[in-house]
């Protein structure tokens, strides 16, 4: 049997499952094996009958949703009109990567090992079910599993007995080779161009929205900034409902730019085009020439807290006995309770990493740094406005992430930040955006009441739900809102204000540090136990709750289920029916993030 060629189809929504493909890539590398490592999206599915060694990594998201990257290829590989037993030659293997913290664990992995089974395919080996909770992450299941699946390979194929694989501190040939132009540098025009034709804007060609305001809507002295910033999307052909929710890419801070082409000594001016080294395609996001600054500052994610194989590639350039040992111990299964405290638990962005191994950084080759640094992810914001109340506009509300580690400097978050620093009043900015369509669905008709939690940003899409619903004359509205202080963080307050006096909305708040014991959201569910069970039980009212996902949906779902039990006479077992039996209609939804 010859030699197999090895197919890494992968499912990423925020680079996790990507960078576990590109791990399996350069191992099969080492193992001198033919590899080509896609989205699932950018790969002809019809193909797959044909393929011989599949590995699929698929990541989970929301409500045991796919991700973005790979919703065509989930539709495709359902269709009912596929034979039984077409992948009748296809031996494969499923990685997923989840979060235990979530209801649907994995659900895509363990959906897709269900369907491929179905339609023929062989399995190499159970599926791996690695988990965000571990405290050494995914690579606590990826690992052991990652052994076991080259152990079926080289059962399964004899003719690979003999190789040998290369060293892992050899580094591979990198995926680009970057080609500088030494021409006198004229003004390169990086910015994005709005395109002419009219076409929806999406990840590949994003609308350039104004920014028309920027507005810090808690009080100076709380200790949390939240922005509500509103764009211009005229002439974007944007559409948006209720739920929906806008993507952008943030940019570096150009401080962190400066040193970063400080440390591997790059003119931040200078102009290169990019040459795959295989058949890899040159990101589209990247113009061609580019300058080195628009790269570390619109595509090199150096802020964020690298991956294990970060350290992997890193080591191989260490000529420093120190820093290679190290970093070799950072990069190996052995010391990822190491890595975990030098990286994870204080946050250490990639940047800082690279300035605590100065001797490796100046050893670093530029032609290695799209392998080193994945691109920076877009961020998703629920949309908090509605085209009915505001044409030709999008507002969201966020909040600033900055927060103590044992580092020196405190930890930001990047899209945040960055957005929180845009300021209209400097003069014109535009930032890219595109819209995707959100989990949540809101009633048809006109008389089904809806009851909506949303403590904190939480709130978001409620207002947008709001905006929409008073415009179709839908007027049977209740919202929980809670936050810290009625004073300090007590957001869009006249807004709801004004949608209480004119009998659309029912408001029911909770401040829970405005006394001496702490009153939450769910407490508010119990308190009005009898109109939560005249509106779910007699009115067929939809609930929903979105916010943060530690203890809040779980706390709420289980006021509400008092609920049913205390006004409904039910047993604990009934109440959890009736929940369970609202979810699979629609008429409980969450929307959560961490």
């Amino acid at each position: 049997m010859s030699k197999p060629t090895l197919l890494v189809l992968y499912g990423s929504q925020t680079g996790t499952a990507q960078d576990t493909a590109q791990r399996i890539g350069r191992q099969a590398r080492r193992r001198h094996l033919q590899v080509q490592v896609l989205p699932l999206d950018s790969y002809v599915v019809a193909n797959l009958i044909s393929e011989s060694l599949v590995v699929f990594v698929c990541a989970t998201t929301g409500q045991g949703d796919p991700p973005d990257n790979m919703k065509n290829f989930w539709r495709f590989i359902f269709r009912k009109s596929l034979p039984v037993g077409s992948l009748g030659r296809l031996d494969c293997a499923i990685m997923g990567l989840g979060d235990s913290s979530y209801p649907k664990f994995n659900f895509v992995a363990k959906k897709l090992h269900k369907r491929l089974l179905q339609l023929g395919a062989g399995m190499l080996l159970p599926v791996g079910l690695a988990d965000d909770q571990h405290d050494l992450g995914s690579d606590a299941v990826v690992d052991p599993w990652l052994t076991s699946f080259w152990e079926k390979v080289f059962a399964l194929y004899p003719s690979l007995a003999g190789v040998i694989p290369m060293r892992e501190d050899e580094p591979l040939p990198p995926t680009y080779t970057f080609h500088f132009l030494d021409d006198v540098k004229e003004k390169t025009d990086d910015r994005l161009r709005i395109p002419m034709e009219q076409t929806v804007p999406s990840q590949s060609h994003p609308f350039p929205a104004r920014l028309v305001s920027n507005r810090r809507v808690t009080d100076m002295l709380h200790f949390q900034d939240v922005r509500h910033i509103e764009f211009d999307i005229t002439g974007s052909n944007v559409e948006f409902a209720a739920g929906d929710v806008v993507m952008m890419r943030p940019c570096n801070f150009p401080e962190d730019v400066q040193q970063f082409c400080q440390l591997l000594r790059l003119d931040p001016e200078a102009r290169f085009t990019l040459r795959a080294t295989d058949n890899t395609a040159v990101p589209a996001r990247l113009p061609q020439p580019c300058t080195v600054r628009h790269l570390v500052e619109s595509y090199l994610d150096i802020a964020a807290v690298p991956r294990r194989s970060f350290f992997e590639l890193l080591s191989t350039f260490a000529t420093n006995e120190l820093e290679r040992e190290k970093l070799i111990e950072l990069s190996s299964a052995a010391g990822q309770d190491e890595l975990h405290s030098y990286c994870n638990r204080p946050r250490r962005t990639a940047l800082e990493v690279l300035a605590d191994f100065p001797h490796t950084t100046a050893e670093l080759k530029v032609d290695y740094l799209l392998d080193l640094f994945p691109d920076i992810q877009p961020r998703s914001f629920s949309i908090a406005s509605s085209l009915q109340a505001h044409p030709h506009r999008l507002q969201i509300l966020v909040a600033v992430v900055s927060y103590k580690t044992k580092m020196y400097k405190p930890r930001r978050g990047l899209c945040s930040t960055w957005l929180a620093s845009l300021d209209p009043a400097q003069g014109e900015v535009y930032v890219p955006l595109w819209v995707k369509k959100g989990t949540m669905r809101f009633p048809k008709e006109k008389d089904t009441p809806v009851i909506m939690v949303g403590p904190g940003t939480g709130v978001a899409p409620f207002r947008s739900a709001l905006q929409e619903r008073i415009a179709e004359g839908k007027n049977a509205n209740v919202l929980f809102f809670g936050c810290r202080s009625e004073r300090k963080d007590f957001y869009l307050r006249t807004e709801w204000e004004e949608m209480m006096k004119t009998g659309r909305l029912n408001l029911f708040t909770a401040f829970s540090r405005d006394q001496e014991e702490k009153v939450y959201v769910q407490h508010r569910v119990r308190d009005n136990a009898e109109l939560m069970w005249d509106l779910i039980a007699n009115r067929s009212a939809c609930f929903y709750i979105a916010g943060n996902a530690k203890e809040m949906p779980t706390g709420v779902c289980d006021a509400l289920k008092e609920v049913f039990q205390q006004q409904g006479g039910m047993s604990a077992e009934d109440a959890e029916q009736m929940l369970a039996a609202m979810e699979r209609t629609g008429r409980f939804q969450s929307e959560t993030w961490s």
